[in-house]
Protein backbone atom coordinates (compact mmCIF):
# COMPACT_ATOMS: atom_id res chain seq x y z
CA UNK A 1 0.00 0.00 0.00
CA UNK A 2 1.15 3.52 -0.81
CA UNK A 3 0.75 5.95 2.11
CA UNK A 4 0.50 9.72 1.83
CA UNK A 5 2.87 11.14 4.49
CA UNK A 6 1.33 13.95 6.55
CA UNK A 7 1.81 15.72 9.89
CA UNK A 8 -1.50 16.17 11.71
CA UNK A 9 -2.33 19.14 13.91
CA UNK A 10 -4.27 17.61 16.82
CA UNK A 11 -3.96 20.55 19.20
CA UNK A 12 -7.24 21.01 21.10
CA UNK A 13 -8.87 18.27 19.02
CA UNK A 14 -10.83 15.47 20.64
CA UNK A 15 -9.11 12.11 20.24
CA UNK A 16 -10.24 8.71 21.49
CA UNK A 17 -8.05 5.85 22.70
CA UNK A 18 -9.84 2.54 23.20
CA UNK A 19 -7.81 0.44 25.59
CA UNK A 20 -6.36 1.12 29.02
CA UNK A 21 -3.15 -0.92 28.93
CA UNK A 22 0.52 -0.05 28.46
CA UNK A 23 0.16 0.36 24.68
CA UNK A 24 -2.77 2.70 25.16
CA UNK A 25 -0.71 4.68 27.68
CA UNK A 26 2.02 5.29 25.10
CA UNK A 27 -0.50 6.48 22.54
CA UNK A 28 -2.16 8.78 25.07
CA UNK A 29 1.19 10.31 26.05
CA UNK A 30 2.07 11.07 22.44
CA UNK A 31 -1.31 12.70 21.80
CA UNK A 32 -1.03 14.81 24.96
CA UNK A 33 2.44 16.02 23.95
CA UNK A 34 0.88 17.26 20.72
CA UNK A 35 -1.83 19.17 22.58
CA UNK A 36 -4.76 16.82 21.97
CA UNK A 37 -7.73 16.34 24.28
CA UNK A 38 -7.84 12.61 24.94
CA UNK A 39 -10.70 10.39 26.05
CA UNK A 40 -9.74 6.87 27.17
CA UNK A 41 -12.40 4.17 27.08
CA UNK A 42 -11.72 0.86 28.84
CA UNK A 43 -13.21 -1.52 31.38
CA UNK A 44 -9.94 -1.28 33.32
CA UNK A 45 -6.91 1.01 33.43
CA UNK A 46 -3.26 0.10 33.97
CA UNK A 47 -1.21 1.92 36.59
CA UNK A 48 0.53 3.84 33.79
CA UNK A 49 -2.83 5.14 32.59
CA UNK A 50 -4.02 5.95 36.11
CA UNK A 51 -0.85 7.92 36.81
CA UNK A 52 -1.27 10.18 33.79
CA UNK A 53 -2.38 13.32 35.58
CA UNK A 54 -3.33 15.80 32.90
CA UNK A 55 -6.13 18.32 32.42
CA UNK A 56 -6.70 17.09 28.86
CA UNK A 57 -7.50 13.48 29.82
CA UNK A 58 -11.01 12.14 30.28
CA UNK A 59 -11.47 8.60 31.63
CA UNK A 60 -14.50 6.46 30.75
CA UNK A 61 -14.48 3.17 32.67
CA UNK A 62 -16.94 1.31 30.51
CA UNK A 63 -17.35 -0.94 27.50
CA UNK A 64 -16.70 0.83 24.20
CA UNK A 65 -19.83 1.89 22.29
CA UNK A 66 -20.13 3.57 18.91
CA UNK A 67 -21.62 6.61 20.66
CA UNK A 68 -18.14 7.22 22.11
CA UNK A 69 -17.15 8.44 18.62
CA UNK A 70 -19.38 11.51 18.80
CA UNK A 71 -17.31 14.68 18.33
CA UNK A 72 -14.06 12.71 17.93
CA UNK A 73 -11.41 13.66 15.36
CA UNK A 74 -9.04 10.68 15.59
CA UNK A 75 -9.33 7.18 17.07
CA UNK A 76 -6.71 4.69 18.21
CA UNK A 77 -7.67 1.12 19.07
CA UNK A 78 -5.17 -0.32 21.54
CA UNK A 79 -6.83 -3.38 23.02
CA UNK A 80 -5.88 -7.07 22.96
CA UNK A 81 -9.45 -7.95 21.99
CA UNK A 82 -9.49 -8.65 18.24
CA UNK A 83 -13.28 -8.48 17.93
CA UNK A 84 -13.44 -5.19 19.81
CA UNK A 85 -10.69 -3.74 17.62
CA UNK A 86 -12.65 -4.80 14.52
CA UNK A 87 -15.78 -3.14 15.88
CA UNK A 88 -13.91 0.12 16.51
CA UNK A 89 -12.53 0.00 12.97
CA UNK A 90 -15.90 -0.67 11.32
CA UNK A 91 -17.66 1.99 13.41
CA UNK A 92 -15.09 4.63 12.50
CA UNK A 93 -15.19 3.79 8.80
CA UNK A 94 -18.97 4.22 8.69
CA UNK A 95 -18.27 7.79 9.82
CA UNK A 96 -15.23 8.26 7.56
CA UNK A 97 -12.97 8.90 10.58
CA UNK A 98 -9.23 8.66 11.09
CA UNK A 99 -8.51 5.35 12.81
CA UNK A 100 -5.44 3.35 13.76
CA UNK A 101 -5.74 -0.13 15.22
CA UNK A 102 -2.39 -0.95 16.84
CA UNK A 103 -0.48 -3.82 15.18
CA UNK A 104 -3.13 -4.37 12.49
CA UNK A 105 -2.20 -2.26 9.42
CA UNK A 106 -5.16 -3.58 7.41
CA UNK A 107 -7.53 -1.97 9.90
CA UNK A 108 -5.89 1.45 9.75
CA UNK A 109 -6.39 4.40 7.42
CA UNK A 110 -3.24 5.95 8.86
CA UNK A 111 -0.16 4.46 10.48
CA UNK A 112 2.11 5.92 13.14
CA UNK A 113 5.79 6.12 12.17
CA UNK A 114 8.73 5.82 14.52
CA UNK A 115 9.68 9.38 15.46
CA UNK A 116 12.90 11.23 16.22
CA UNK A 117 12.16 14.70 17.59
CA UNK A 118 14.69 17.43 18.24
CA UNK A 119 12.81 20.62 18.99
CA UNK A 120 10.96 21.54 15.80
CA UNK A 121 12.81 18.91 13.78
CA UNK A 122 10.68 15.81 13.28
CA UNK A 123 12.09 12.78 11.47
CA UNK A 124 9.53 10.06 10.76
CA UNK A 125 10.55 6.50 9.89
CA UNK A 126 8.01 4.08 8.47
CA UNK A 127 8.22 0.61 6.96
CA UNK A 128 4.57 0.90 5.84
CA UNK A 129 3.60 -1.56 8.54
CA UNK A 130 5.95 -4.29 7.28
CA UNK A 131 8.46 -4.27 10.15
CA UNK A 132 7.91 -2.00 13.18
CA UNK A 133 11.01 -3.57 14.76
CA UNK A 134 13.19 -2.37 11.89
CA UNK A 135 11.61 1.10 12.04
CA UNK A 136 12.50 1.17 15.75
CA UNK A 137 16.11 0.19 14.96
CA UNK A 138 16.39 2.96 12.36
CA UNK A 139 14.92 5.45 14.84
CA UNK A 140 17.54 4.49 17.43
CA UNK A 141 20.30 4.98 14.84
CA UNK A 142 18.94 8.42 13.94
CA UNK A 143 18.70 9.42 17.60
CA UNK A 144 22.46 8.95 17.86
CA UNK A 145 23.11 10.96 14.71
CA UNK A 146 20.83 13.93 15.35
CA UNK A 147 21.61 15.67 18.63
CA UNK A 148 20.34 18.72 20.51
CA UNK A 149 22.26 21.02 18.15
CA UNK A 150 19.58 20.45 15.51
CA UNK A 151 16.89 21.75 17.85
CA UNK A 152 19.04 24.76 18.78
CA UNK A 153 19.82 25.46 15.11
CA UNK A 154 16.15 25.47 14.10
CA UNK A 155 15.21 27.59 17.11
CA UNK A 156 17.79 30.19 16.05
CA UNK A 157 16.65 30.04 12.41
CA UNK A 158 13.08 30.66 13.55
CA UNK A 159 14.14 33.72 15.54
CA UNK A 160 16.08 35.09 12.56
CA UNK A 161 13.17 34.43 10.23
CA UNK A 162 10.74 36.29 12.51
CA UNK A 163 13.11 39.27 12.67
CA UNK A 164 13.50 39.32 8.88
CA UNK A 165 9.74 39.09 8.35
CA UNK A 166 9.24 42.04 10.69
CA UNK A 167 11.63 44.04 8.50
CA UNK A 168 9.76 42.96 5.35
CA UNK A 169 12.63 41.24 3.58
CA UNK A 170 11.68 39.52 0.31
CA UNK A 171 11.07 35.73 0.56
CA UNK A 172 13.78 35.04 -2.04
CA UNK A 173 16.24 37.00 0.10
CA UNK A 174 15.32 34.78 3.08
CA UNK A 175 16.21 31.68 1.09
CA UNK A 176 19.63 33.07 0.18
CA UNK A 177 20.36 34.11 3.76
CA UNK A 178 19.49 30.72 5.25
CA UNK A 179 21.51 28.90 2.59
CA UNK A 180 24.50 31.06 3.57
CA UNK A 181 24.15 30.02 7.21
CA UNK A 182 23.98 26.34 6.25
CA UNK A 183 26.99 26.52 3.91
CA UNK A 184 29.03 28.47 6.48
CA UNK A 185 28.65 25.66 9.04
CA UNK A 186 26.38 27.35 11.59
CA UNK A 187 25.07 23.97 12.73
CA UNK A 188 28.59 22.77 13.56
CA UNK A 189 29.32 26.02 15.42
CA UNK A 190 26.21 25.50 17.54
CA UNK A 191 27.20 21.88 18.23
CA UNK A 192 30.60 23.10 19.50
CA UNK A 193 28.97 26.02 21.39
CA UNK A 194 31.36 28.41 19.65
CA UNK A 195 29.36 31.57 20.32
CA UNK A 196 32.15 33.92 19.22
CA UNK A 197 32.16 32.39 15.75
CA UNK A 198 28.35 32.35 15.69
CA UNK A 199 28.18 36.07 16.42
CA UNK A 200 30.82 36.81 13.79
CA UNK A 201 28.81 34.87 11.22
CA UNK A 202 25.59 36.64 12.19
CA UNK A 203 27.34 39.97 11.66
CA UNK A 204 28.84 38.90 8.32
CA UNK A 205 25.52 37.77 6.89
CA UNK A 206 22.98 40.04 8.60
CA UNK A 207 24.99 43.06 9.71
CA UNK A 208 24.52 44.99 12.94
CA UNK A 209 21.67 44.29 15.33
CA UNK A 210 21.97 40.51 15.53
CA UNK A 211 23.66 38.47 18.24
CA UNK A 212 23.10 34.89 19.35
CA UNK A 213 22.24 35.88 22.91
CA UNK A 214 19.67 38.50 21.94
CA UNK A 215 18.05 36.40 19.23
CA UNK A 216 17.61 33.46 21.59
CA UNK A 217 16.20 35.63 24.37
CA UNK A 218 14.00 37.58 21.96
CA UNK A 219 15.50 40.91 22.97
CA UNK A 220 15.76 43.73 20.47
CA UNK A 221 19.12 45.43 20.00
Amino acid sequence: MEYYPVCLDVKNRNCLVVGGGSVGARKVLTLLKCGAKVTIVSLSFSEKIKNLKHENIKYKKKQYHKNDLKGIFLVIGATNDIELNKKVWHDTQKKNMLCNIVDFPKTCNFILPAIVKRGDLIIAVSTSGKSPAFAKKLRQDLEKEFGQEYADFLFLMGKIRNRLLAKEHAPEEHKTIFQEFIKAGLLEMIAKKNYIKINKLLFQILGKGYSYENLISGKEL
